[in-house]
């Protein structure tokens, strides 16, 4: 990925808003397809016909090889996972990840939701990995460093007795579905790149939070990435816009 951060133009922000609002449409049919009895790829198969649907094209599928629209993680899985064959049961919690893209530029959204009756813990989590993206945009606005937007999320996360994942972080997206600046979910070593934010600056922040340790793992898929103590773990996720006041979440519409 470049260092270089594209600043976007009124034009391309417009686009971008519309990408961003099929994204989150595709989310919110993605969320109202978790439900007992249903395997991942049928959820997968919901969010990719909704976003063809929309005139968009679903941006992960074929992204360096991966073979769907939509990453589904289940439980312990914090990210990546390929849909398949796996039901999804009561109790279970669902992360859904997606991106659209539309007139070359891509929205990018995600969210963990519950199925059926899940545990205290399991609401606890979600309900703190989804606040913890407000903690941190906060800090998304002009003048401020990208460090800060990291470091209020960690204290946020870890103030509630959990933790944050170090191995993924979230990113600029435009054109490119991964575009600098990389957006860590914690308050990075010194020295690190850590620009200020500016003006029509398009980023993703995603909090990624475990229930245990922050240490995750990939599988031979190459793709699913599982918590490695077994813990479960929530994603949450915007395309968000910096403005000259407060940041615009692009991704928005339909999120509950």
């Amino acid at each position: 990925m470049s260092d270089t951060i594209y600043i976007k133009s009124k034009s391309e922000i417009e686009i971008m808003r519309q990408a961003a609002r099929i994204a989150a449409g595709a989310r919110s049919m993605g969320r109202q397809a978790v439900r007992d009895g249903l395997t991942t790829r049928q959820i997968d198969k919901a969010v990719h016909e909704f976003i063809v649907k929309s005139g968009a094209k679903p941006s992960c599928l074929g992204y360096a090889g991966f073979p769907a629209a939509t990453c589904v993680s289940v439980n312990d899985q914090v990210i990546h996972g390929i849909p398949g064959r796996r039901v999804v049961r009561n109790g279970d919690i669902v992360s859904i990840d997606l991106c659209a893209g539309y007139k070359g530029f891509i929205g990018d959204c995600a969210g963990t939701y519950p199925c059926g009756e899940v545990s205290e813990e399991a609401q606890k989590l979600i309900a703190v990995t989804r606040e913890a993206f407000f903690e941190g945009i906060r800090f998304a606005k002009v003048g401020y460093r990208i460090a800060d937007i990291g470091g209020a999320v960690q204290d946020y996360v870890e103030g509630h007795g959990f933790s944050v994942v170090r191995d993924f972080v979230g990113h600029g997206i435009g054109r490119g579905m991964h575009e600098a600046p990389e957006v860590p979910n914690y308050r990075p070593e010194r020295g690190r790149h850590n620009p200020r934010l500016v003006k029509g600056m398009t980023i993703c922040i995603e909090p990624m939070v475990c229930a245990g340790d922050w240490h995750v793992e990939i599988l031979d898929d190459d793709w699913t990435v599982v918590t490695r103590d077994g813990s479960l773990a929530a994603h949450y996720e915007n395309t968000i816009l910096i403005t000259d006041g407060e940041p615009e979440i692009l991704t928005m519409a339909d999120d509950i």
